[in-house]
């Protein structure tokens, strides 16, 4: 009865009032990451599972990948590196992700999959920020009275987090189908901050923020962007090491505003 509770009450969250309920489909992309993507991809699973929204949740472990036009998300938990020297995907699969979204795809940015891909100009476009040294471009802030601040190419902080801790999420834009719902702040569990993202940092609305102990000021931890027709929503959440627990992932308001971000993206016109 409770996971059954629970489903609704993510449903009727993450789909506006008079929305059609059609059963939707997702493939999520792993197989390589710095983190343990395994856990990862386990924990986005089960998570979408129990909205009882999605009618496919497929898996494509690289080298596989999938026939992105198949499905209404695209979730990429997939981080071949931050370097120039990181892995790639071949240049038809790249080429196929850009079409998929600008014609009116969804694309869910899991963690460290903002990593990925330095040196892809769209992939670049479509996430917004990423870890990415100052000189690739700008960063945002968000400051003490909740306002956007744009942080010049150049400046700020490289890219970093801290050690895991509980911190406070802050929900910015409450009015946002992803965060319809969520209390206003809470306290998340055993999470890295991350800080110092930087890229293009164009056309973002941001949706939650956490205040760094290391800038000392609000990090995007959650934001949304259009892209072409598609859709792109970006977690900093959910980090995963092998070997340890990650109560992150159980955290319920966290489960939820993934869950909403990914109906989200997939809900597109």
């Amino acid at each position: 009865m409770l996971s059954l509770l629970l489903a609704f009450v993510l449903t009727a969250a993450a789909v506006p009032p008079g929305a059609a309920q059609s059963p939707l489909s997702a493939v999520i992309i792993d197989g390589v990451n710095n983190h343990d993507w395994a856990a990862g991809t386990a924990a986005i699973k089960q998570i979408l599972q129990d909205t009882g929204r999605f009618s496919v949740i497929d898996v494509a472990t690289y080298p596989t990948l999938p026939d992105f036009s198949r499905y209404n998300v695209v979730i990429n938990n997939f981080n071949g590196g931050h370097l120039a020297s990181g892995t790639r995907w071949p240049p038809e699969a790249e080429r196929a992700l850009v079409a998929y979204v600008r014609g009116g795809g969804g694309l869910v940015i899991f963690h460290a999959a903002n990593n990925a891909f330095l040196d892809w100009p769209e992939y670049n476009e479509m996430i917004g920020l990423g870890w990415r040294e100052p000189s690739f471009g700008k960063g945002i802030a968000v400051s003490a009275d909740r306002k956007i601040e744009i942080i010049p190419q150049g400046q700020g902080l490289p890219p970093g987090h801290g050690p895991r801790h509980d911190f406070e999420i802050i929900v910015l834009d409450k009015h946002h189908p992803i965060t319809r719902g969520l209390p206003a702040h809470w306290l998340h569990p055993s999470e890295q901050l991350t800080h110092g993202q930087h890229g293009p940092a164009e056309n973002l609305t941001i949706l939650t923020y956490a205040i760094s102990e290391i800038s000392h000021q609000g990090e995007p931890m959650d934001w949304v962007r259009p892209y072409g027709r598609g859709r792109v929503y970006v977690t900093m959440l959910g980090h995963t090491w092998k070997n340890e627990p990650n109560p992150n992932l159980a955290d319920r308001n966290f489960q939820k505003l993934f869950a909403q971000g990914v109906e989200w993206a997939a809900s597109h016109d």
